[in-house]
């Protein structure tokens, strides 16, 4: 039986990545808490293929 829990799994996506025509990846998996971040996340990550921190949004 699954456990029922606040933890769920959000798709990040590269905003500038994807912007800019690049080829590659543009998207990360990762959980947040329901309960504390009922809103959805922005994240600044490092973004390899342009080599800088980037704005990660999640999408549904």
């Amino acid at each position: 039986m699954a456990k029922k829990g606040n933890r769920v799994q959000v798709i990040l996506e590269r905003t500038e990545h994807k912007q800019s025509g690049m080829p590659g990846t543009s998207r990360y998996i990762t959980t947040k808490n329901r309960t504390n971040t009922p809103d959805r996340l922005e994240i600044k990550k490092f973004n390899p293929i342009l080599k800088r921190y980037t704005l990660h949004k999640e999408i549904k």
